[in-house]
């Protein structure tokens, strides 16, 4: 059985693009520096769990550097669709302001008053 973390199985690699990888080499390169901290104070509870850190970092180097060489392929980026912005409270304002206007509705208001 391999050592290593489920999160990055070598499969899931192959679909994350090229930042997030970087960012999970960050993570795992922060989790070794604390693991081998908590070793030399003498607080760390599982040794296995350095040698799984190190072969992830392997791994991600290894599929960053087989993309670089064309070996494997990057994934396609996800469109995702863009939400029209949100109005400010003036802009909605203004927005139900013509919207009374063209309706009548502000003018039934005012004879009322």
């Amino acid at each position: 059985m391999a050592i290593g973390s489920k999160e990055l199985a070598p499969v899931e690699l192959d679909t994350f693009e090229d930042e997030r990888l970087v960012d999970e080499l960050k993570k795992a390169k922060e989790e070794l520096f604390n693991l081998r901290f908590q070793a030399a104070t003498g607080q760390l509870e599982s040794h296995g769990r350095l040698r799984a850190v190190k072969r992830d970092i392997a791994r991600i180097y290894t599929v960053i550097r087989e993309r670089e060489l064309g070996i494997r392929a990057t994934p396609a980026p996800i469109e995702v669709p863009e939400k029209p912005a949100k109005k400010s409270t003036k802009a909605k304002t203004e927005a139900k302001a013509e919207a009374d206007d063209k309706t009548g509705a502000s003018d039934k208001t005012e004879e009322k008053n």
